[in-house]
């Protein structure tokens, strides 16, 4: 069984469970406690963020964990606008993860803030000029991801945080193969994109952050609750090998797919996360579709785990079609698929697609 489902989540890697077993054993201390099994810990613990800082270019001080990537979304976001008196304008995109959106309509709801959307090309790709036009002085933040979990469409981001001279956020879950040595003031990680364990990520920060989780001031004081030690050690293990890997050239992977009759690439033609190839195949429907590749032993998805059974927001926004975008199918390889695979892959689609359309007639 091929599993090609890695933007949901991927498998936990050896090296990364090898590198936090010890700290579920006997180095199992509290890092704040003073004690040597606490100094342990911490140690650990510092030796990580060191090594996350590392991979992103940046300053290990301003390296915060969290439990995931939806907690560093969050932070950073209601972090960052509650603790900038600037104003209450935030910019942002439609086609953002809901941790992003969500966490928009509660600065809305509950802060008062004005909430100001970029309009997406057909591609998914947000425009520098019309963040220029959108920023003001009250601007607070703008936050836009860098790779899209559902299309692939990377995001000109550089271009992008020259635009404004608000704070900028990047949720970058989905793009920690990509340079992230970004000049902004906060990007989101998350370790189980990279074979870690899922429960850790690690937002980085240089802009005042207002905590969301108060308590007993860990992470100086930025996110408050005992340190997922292991879970940090294996998200530093399995973040450095990540960035030395080579995903499978899917050029062919989305030429062949494209000869279906009725297949059209959803997001970018070349501005594509890596390993990533989505797509719509009008008069099919997608669990059909998925249980036809299972069958085959592909393992894929419909889109976003995030959304199961929803119509895409991401395309709607696009302006596909209701009926369409409920077509939609997601293939996220790994460094580890070979070109066999891929080419299996593609016939293996061909042959599902043809298998659910033979079934209507």
């Amino acid at each position: 069984m091929l599993y090609l489902d890695n933007a949901a989540t991927t498998g936990v890697r050896r090296e990364a469970l090898e590198a936090m077993w010890p700290y579920l054993t006997g180095t199992f201390g509290n890092p704040s406690s003073p004690h040597a099994f606490g100094v342990a810990a911490a140690a650990g613990l510092k030796g990580a963020r060191e090594t996350i800082a590392r991979a992103m270019g940046k300053r290990a001080s301003q390296i915060t964990f969290t439990a995931g990537g939806t907690e560093a979304d969050n932070l950073a976001i209601k972090g960052i606008a509650l603790a900038n008196p600037r104003g209450r304008h935030i910019i942002s995109t439609p086609l953002e993860h809901d941790a992003v959106l969500e966490s928009l309509d509660y600065l809305r709801r509950f802060h008062g803030f004005e909430i100001s959307m970029l309009t997406p090309d057909t591609y998914g790709q947000v425009s520098a000029a019309e963040l220029k036009e959108l920023s003001r002085e009250d601007t607070t933040l703008v936050s836009v991801h860098y790779g899209n979990n559902e299309i692939g469409t990377i995001q000109p981001i550089a271009e992008l945080a020259r635009a404004t001279s608000a704070p900028f956020h990047v949720d970058a879950v989905q793009a920690t193969h990509l340079p992230l040595d970004l000049d902004v003031s906060a990007i989101s990680i998350s370790g189980h994109k990279v074979g870690a364990p899922k429960g850790i990520g690690a937002l980085w920060c240089k802009a005042p952050l207002e905590p969301v989780i108060h308590g007993g001031g860990q992470e100086k004081g930025r996110r408050s609750g005992t340190e997922n030690v292991a879970g940090a050690v294996a998200f530093a293990t399995a973040l450095s090998l990540a960035r030395e890997e080579q995903m499978p050239d899917l050029s062919g992977f989305i030429a062949a797919a494209l000869e279906i009759e009725g297949a059209q690439l959803t997001g970018h033609p070349n501005m594509r996360l890596p390993g990533h190839a989505s797509f719509v195949f009008a008069g099919t429907g997608a669990e059909t579709v998925l249980l036809e590749l299972e069958r085959r032993g592909v393992i894929c998805s419909p889109g976003s785990a995030c959304g199961s059974g929803e119509v895409s927001h991401v395309l709607l926004s696009l302006g596909f079609a209701e009926d369409l975008a409920r077509t939609s199918v997601r293939f996220t390889f790994s460094a580890s698929h070979s070109a066999t695979d891929v080419d299996f892959v593609a016939r293996a689609l061909r042959d599902s697609v043809e298998a659910v359309r033979n079934s209507f007639t």
